[in-house]
Order: C-alpha cells, then structure tokens, then sequence
C-alpha cells in the first residue's frame, strides 16, 4: 500500500534521528565536560566545550569531600533491592490480573494507576509515621519498601500488558501435556515473560537509583544517605554550586545505570521463543 521512502525522505529521517540524538546526549556531554574544568574556567563570561586546561581535581573533591563511594553503595543496595522485590511482587500478581479478569481486578488496576497521581508532598508525612511506628525510619528497608510500593503500579500494569500477549494455547497445550500449574508458569509463562520482567527490573533500578525526595525526608544518618542527596550537598544554602565537584559526581553517577541498562538490554528480545521451546 505504501510506497518506498525516497532518498530525500530517508534523508530527513536520518536528519530528524540525529537531532534528536544530539539534543539527547548534549547534556552528557556538556556535564563531562564540565568535570573536568578548574574553578577558572567554570566562570569564563564565554565557556568552551573541550576544556583548555583539563583536571581530575574535581573527581577527587568529590569523593574525598562528601564520600560518594559510601553513598554510592548505599544507592546500589537500595536500588538492586528495589527492583528485585517489584519483579517478585509484580509478576505473581499481573498474571492474576491478565488472566482471571473480573470487575474487581478491573477496578483494583483502576484504583493502583489512580494512586500514582497523589503528590509525594501529600504522602510523605503519613508515610513518614508510619514507617517510624515499625521502627523503618531512617532505614534503608523502609527506603526499599517505600520504593518497591511505588514502582509496583506501574510495573502491575506493564506486565499484565505483557502476559496477555502469552496466547492461552500455550498454557494450554503444556496442561494436556500433563504439566501442574506451577510447572506451566515456570516453564511457558516465566520465560516468555523475561523481556517484561526485564523491562520492570529497568524501570524499578532506574527509579529508585535516581529518588531523591523520599531519600532526604526520611534517612538523616549521613552513612546512610543515597547518591542524590550526597550531591545535593554540592549546592549552598544560598543556592551556589560548586559546578565542578557536583559534575564530576553527577556524570559517575549516570555510569551505573548506563551499565546496568546495556547489561539488561540484550536480554529484552531473549526468551521470546524460549518457554514455547520448553513447554
């Protein structure tokens, strides 16, 4: 029905696409290379993009002045806990949701997506009471817990999205073939299911990686801070930055997550076939 683009037309695209590419990785670019700036260059009335006189001044202040290695740590903990527990939570629970429909999980699904659009500013005292009458303020568990409650609406319906694209023949097929439930879910659903869980497992590090708001309200034990609120300390109480430290924090902290996102990428596409394979 259509046609071929022509060249001119692959050639916007092409144009369109790297673009939008550099709008996209500008920032990164302009925060390396404000990173490795000294303080005289970071004041210049004109800034250049490649620093004349590079330095790694920064990277040490960052880390000797407010010990991001520790808070680091702490994010990773918190993070890889996080996600962890949403794909164990969420994935039991979305294949309910996709396959037992009823008016009631209909408007449970309702009613956890509507959750999403309370402000934190109106959730955060109540949170903040609770957690401290079970003894979880100022914890990294109730950090985790409260990090976990708020990815799993999102990750509910991700992966419901995701398991009703699992034909029910399948299932089926592997039932006659005299599999118990159990053995179904692990060998036909939960390998199909890999590029969703995969997908949450992204959503879930990622979120929790880069919270700050929940992080500063409820841990004040400076060894238990996270990654952005130790660079938060980077800015003054009259609003002044230290430009170069908080670079050179803030491009290692993006390092993580582009890590674990090209080590968890390839798998998105792997095992589609896998549980039919199985099953």
């Amino acid at each position: 029905m259509f046609g071929k683009p022509s060249r001119t037309g692959r050639a916007l695209q092409y144009l369109a696409l790297t673009g939008y590419l550099i709008f996209l990785g500008f920032p990164l670019i302009w925060l390396l290379s404000t990173a490795f700036k000294p303080p005289r260059e970071l004041v210049r009335l004109h800034p250049t993009l490649i620093p004349s006189d590079p330095t790694v001044q920064n990277f040490v202040q960052a880390f000797t002045e407010q010990e991001l290695g520790r808070a680091a740590l702490n994010s990773l903990q918190v993070s890889l806990a996080s996600a962890v527990l949403t794909v164990l939570v969420a994935m039991p629970a979305s294949y309910a949701l996709a396959r037992f429909r009823s008016k009631l999980g209909t408007a449970a699904l309702g009613w956890v997506l509507l959750s999403q659009l309370f402000p934190f500013v109106l959730l955060i005292i109540p949170i903040f009471l609770v957690l401290r009458q079970i003894g979880l303020a100022n914890t990294h568990a109730g950090l985790v817990l409260i990090y976990v409650v708020w990815a799993l609406p999102f990750a509910l319906w991700m992966l419901q999205g995701f398991v009703r694209n699992i034909p029910r023949e399948l299932e089926e097929a592997a039932s006659v073939d005299g599999a118990s439930r159990v053995q179904v879910l692990r060998r036909v659903v939960f390998p199909l299911l890999a590029p969703g869980l995969v997908a949450t497992a992204l959503f879930s590090f990622i979120s929790a990686w880069n919270e700050f708001f929940f992080a500063l309200v409820l841990i004040k034990t400076p060894e238990l801070a996270t990654l952005p609120v130790a660079l938060a300390r980077f800015v003054g109480i009259e609003g002044t930055a230290r430009l170069g430290p908080l670079a050179a924090g803030s491009l290692l902290a993006t390092l993580p997550s582009l890590i674990f996102f090209a080590f968890m990428q390839r798998r998105l596409s792997s095992g589609s076939l896998a549980g039919a394979v199985k099953g």
